[in-house]
């Protein structure tokens, strides 16, 4: 058998088993069987084309075939790394994107509150007064006061690594709290972003009027860009829940709350995902006093820039949920 002929006989199947391999490699749904029983034809096409002496590019062809098809097929464990670089590369941001409308809704009921609340402490005094108390005030002061080697965190003893785990745990506690409360008809969900954003724009509005924003702004305008979008979507989260239970169409409550938390997980593992990353810059980080303001607002206008372009650009093409 010529060369052509054979080529001609077997190219189809080459088409199709190469673009078999590209989906796969891609993580997209595939048929196994089928791509094992094409590769057992291509090793045999392989033999048959180098026992022949066929040409170079036939048999250098039918080679990246079967190696792809070999890596594919006998990869080595990543330990569920390229599991997670499919979910934050796709899946997460696609289902985002997916809940835009409630996302939306807790953004506002996030930063409509902060904003009002940071107009009103700057402008008022007594106004802070109201959401919290004066020990709190006089903390956050002390905390932000000029001198303090490690800009926005009270501590004797510790370390960096340390204060790592303690933002884990608190970043965290704060989103499944946000997240939690919106089995409570999504109510929940609101009452805590209405309160955070009420909180944080209390606390900034306090400090600039004292004459601590110098200090204040540069420790949190790194890890905001990862804490507070966590925050958001976990009160998105919640809401979806609370929006399941609320309105449930022809399906069951529970069925509905089932189906409204399946489509809340993506947000879920954002915020989660944001959350820890957040603890990382704010340990090491933000509370580095001796790195300029200057750099950290630089970096935080990068951070800001990569967080809304993950969420909004990445995993965009077929299968893109909008």
């Amino acid at each position: 058998m010529t060369p052509a002929r054979f080529e001609a006989e077997h190219g189809r199947l080459w088409n199709d088993f190469s673009a078999q391999l590209l989906h796969a490699a891609k993580g997209d749904p595939v048929d196994g069987g089928l791509l094992l029983a094409r590769y057992r034809r291509i090793c045999e096409h392989l033999a048959l084309a180098q026992s022949r002496a066929y040409p170079i590019h036939l048999t250098a062809r039918l080679e990246a075939l079967a190696q792809d098809a070999h890596q594919l097929v006998y990869r080595r464990q990543d330990y569920g790394l390229a599991q997670l670089y499919k979910l934050l590369r796709f899946d997460v941001p696609r289902g985002v994107r997916a809940q835009g409308r409630i996302v939306m809704v807790a953004l506002l009921l996030f930063v409509l509150p902060a904003l009002v609340a940071y107009a009103l402490t700057l402008h008022s005094p007594d106004f802070a007064l109201r959401l919290t108390n004066a020990a709190q005030l006089r903390d956050f002061e002390t905390m932000y006061a000029d001198g303090n080697k490690a800009i926005g965190r009270m501590r004797s003893a510790g370390g960096d690594w340390q204060m790592f785990g303690f933002y884990i745990f608190h970043n965290i506690g704060i989103g499944f709290q946000t997240f939690g409360a919106g089995i409570l008809a999504g109510v929940g969900s609101a009452v805590t972003l209405l309160f955070n954003g009420l909180f944080l724009g209390v606390v900034a509005g306090h400090l600039d009027r004292v004459g601590l924003g110098h200090n204040f702004w540069p420790f949190v305008c790194t890890h905001a860009a990862f804490e507070l979008t966590g925050i958001v979507l976990s009160g998105a989260a919640g809401l979806r829940l609370g929006l399941g239970w609320l309105a449930p169409g022809r399906q069951t409550r529970l069925e509905s709350l089932r189906f409204a938390a399946a489509k809340a997980m993506p947000l879920v593992y954002a915020a989660f995902f944001l959350l820890v990353v957040a603890a990382a810059f704010e340990a090491f980080w933000s509370s580095a006093a001796w790195i300029a303001p200057q750099v950290k607002f630089g970096v935080a206008a990068l951070c800001w820039t990569l967080v809304i372009a993950w969420l909004c650009l990445m995993g965009r093409g077929v299968g893109d949920a909008r």
